[in-house]
């Protein structure tokens, strides 16, 4: 077991990966009465194109396959619903699907281990037939028509469209409702077995634990003790540059939405930890609540909120998102256009920006499920959490005006509106 060990913020994250490859993340909390679990394939929206390990034979899938089949492991042969069973048992249990991984989680302050038993039987022992697949068509289906429905998903999809040309982030997370109709049991079974081996699986937990010992009844209950051969995905070569320059859609909707994003060219960085803080650094200083320009906007009653802004990244795909409402869209996409592409950050925004982002990331570690959140969303790209507090004492200011001048300043923007 690999144990790490922070003393500026008195935490301790134990790590050991399984003979079947399984990786397990524990974060104790002592005297914490919630617990929390989640458990997660590498397995999201963009991997619908695949050799299969046992057959080498390559496999397209139709869109949406993660998300349905996520859909579909709660469902028993006894015909119970895990799902309905966990909650029965006082447990807020849920699941979900990104781009990059599916996860089954689920939290409470008593029947841990009952409920352990519960997560860890479903997971392992998939049921599907025709009948229940083709039964889940119309469930996910109408779910399809609800996010179409969504004024803030329809600008997220629109920006993915104008930022990549070929990269399957484009995709909807759920399919279509006609390419769920492509989706059968034997399709099902083929991704399951392909990307539901605890060797491209990753569990964390956090609460009040015995690290060594909940480990044990984790390996108490898991079936398939031998590695799989290393899974080979396959994904169409993307373009430099952006995809197109603006899209617009109309919605019911009273005040217009924007999105503004730039492309990063991830493959040319060494340290992502380091470029993530990075920008998180120049975004606040330059974009947050105390900056000059939106101090600016608001009074000119341009933007009512806060910017939302973010980093994603992944092993495929990179990109800088920012976000918000404005009675006029284009005039506040042109003025943080100037703002990024003029201005450095100061020496001064840099001290306060650093203090906020490493006071934000200590916060995290005081709540069991934020923990559980973010220890698997760094495992899935094969980064440790505790390297955001390590490295953020690295970085100086010559290094985030660099990273500052080669993504805003180079890169060309996109403009998502919904209106």
């Amino acid at each position: 077991m690999k144990i790490i060990k922070n003393n500026k913020i008195d935490e301790s994250v134990y790590i050991e990966t399984l003979e079947n490859g399984m990786k397990i993340i524990v974060v104790p909390k002592k005297n914490t009465k919630k617990k929390y679990v989640i458990w997660a394939t590498k397995f999201g929206s963009i991997d619908n194109n695949f050799i299969e390990p046992k057959t080498g034979k390559e496999i397209k899938v139709p869109d949406g396959v993660a998300h349905y089949l996520e859909h579909k492991m709660f469902e028993n042969e006894n015909g119970i619903d895990s799902l309905y069973k966990m909650m029965a048992l006082g447990l807020d249990a849920n699941a979900y699907t990104t781009n990059d991984h599916t996860a089954f989680l689920f939290a409470g302050t008593d029947n841990f281990y009952e409920g352990l038993d519960e997560l860890m039987n479903y997971v392992q022992s998939p049921y599907f037939t025709d009948q229940n697949v083709e039964k889940e068509r119309g469930i996910i289906g109408q779910e399809i028509g609800r996010y179409d429905d969504e004024p803030d998903w329809k600008l997220y999809v629109n920006t993915m469209d104008c930022l990549y040309t070929n990269n399957p982030i484009k995709l909807d997370i759920a399919g279509t409702v006609e390419s769920i109709s492509k989706i059968t049991k034997e399709i099902l079974y083929s991704c399951y077995n392909t990307f539901y081996h605890p060797s491209n699986m990753v569990m964390c937990i956090s609460g009040d634990f015995e690290p060594e010992k909940i480990i044990e009844e984790v390996k108490k209950r898991i079936k398939t003790k031998e590695k799989n051969e290393e899974i080979k995905r396959i994904y169409p070569k993307e373009q430099k540059g952006i995809n197109k320059k603006q899209k617009e859609a109309n919605m019911g909707i009273n005040m217009p939405m924007f999105m503004i994003g730039y492309k990063d060219e991830l493959e040319q960085c060494d340290d992502v930890v380091k470029k993530d803080l990075a920008i998180q650094i120049i975004l606040n200083s330059l974009l947050g609540k105390t900056s000059k320009i939106y101090q600016e906007l608001y009074n000119d009653g341009l933007l009512q909120t806060s910017l939302d802004i973010s980093y994603e990244y992944s092993k495929t795909y990179a990109h800088v998102l920012i976000a918000g409402e404005s009675t006029d869209p284009k005039k506040v996409y042109e003025k943080i256009e100037q703002t990024l592409k003029k201005e450095n950050v100061s020496e001064e925004d840099f001290e306060r920006s650093k203090k906020k982002i490493y006071g934000d990331i200590v916060t995290e570690y005081n709540d069991v499920e934020e923990i559980g959140r973010m220890y698997l969303s760094d495992a899935i790209k094969d980064i440790n959490s505790m390297d955001y507090i390590d490295k953020i004492d690295e970085i100086d200011i010559e290094y985030v005006n660099e990273i500052l001048n080669k993504l805003f300043k180079e890169n060309e923007s996109v403009l998502s509106i919904v209106r």
